[in-house]
């Protein structure tokens, strides 16, 4: 179950790396729930794999051994895989944005951005009895 450890971690220091250095604008951390720890499921079969499933699956005769139980095979299979869909994934959302932007815009106006896009695109407060003050851009009570 250390694998969980794993997770927890990586979702954590991937969401500080894509927000604080790379200033990717994630405010729900999806790329770290999903890229990263999608990734990390991926490449963990590859590695932990033991042989207890997967006989018959796929076609493929014999269950599914990892790199740390003598088989790199697998792990090969995965790391081509998770880096096939970043590379994909990436450039589809790369043209797909670039397109919005070009055409549509991407954003709204800054200070529609510091005061929340709930109200004007919803019509009402997204949280109940908080507010933000738009100075400091910190929730207080009202």
């Amino acid at each position: 179950m250390y694998y969980r450890l794993v997770s927890g971690a990586l979702v954590v220091e991937s969401v500080y790396f894509f927000e604080g250095k790379l200033k990717i604008d994630d405010p729900v951390g999806a790329i770290s729930v999903h890229g990263v720890n999608g990734a990390w499921g991926c490449l963990s079969l590859g590695l932990l794999a033991d042989g207890t499933y997967g006989d018959g699956w796929n076609g493929v005769a014999g269950t599914v051994k990892g790199l740390f139980y003598g088989c790199p095979s697998q792990f090969l299979a995965e790391f081509i895989g998770v880096l096939t869909n970043f590379v994909f994934v990436g450039a589809i959302g790369f043209l797909v944005f670039k397109f919005i932007q070009v055409t549509v815009g991407n954003r709204v106006d800054p200070a529609t951005e510091i005061g929340g896009l709930d109200i004007p695109e919803m019509g009402t407060p997204g949280y109940c009895g908080v507010k933000m003050d738009k100075y400091s851009e910190t929730p207080m009570s009202r």
